[in-house]
């Protein structure tokens, strides 16, 4: 249970972040972030195995917030351009 808790705060923290590296409004809700930065700590973490392969202890990286916050910008990039493309 601690852990899906850490995961929610990671991926709160993450999309915050994202949301405010990248210029421009954003209109989405706190849980909306929070899905952002979860979706973004999976691809980070995708990025983060290919590059380095397994952390020390087999599963996490301690580059771990870090290629969050990236995957994070690149879903978001994606988004707001999806979502740019439709309102066209």
């Amino acid at each position: 249970m601690l852990g899906f808790i850490w995961w929610l705060v990671i991926g709160l923290v993450a999309g915050a972040l994202a949301r405010f590296l990248i210029p421009g409004r954003q209109p989405m809700s706190w849980v909306l972030t929070m899905i952002l930065g979860l979706v973004g700590s999976v691809i980070g973490g995708a990025i983060s195995y290919a590059i380095w392969g397994p952390g020390p202890d087999g599963s996490f990286h301690p580059a771990g917030l870090l290629m969050s916050v990236i995957g994070a910008v690149i879903v978001l990039g994606c988004y707001i351009g999806l979502a740019r493309r439709s309102t066209i």
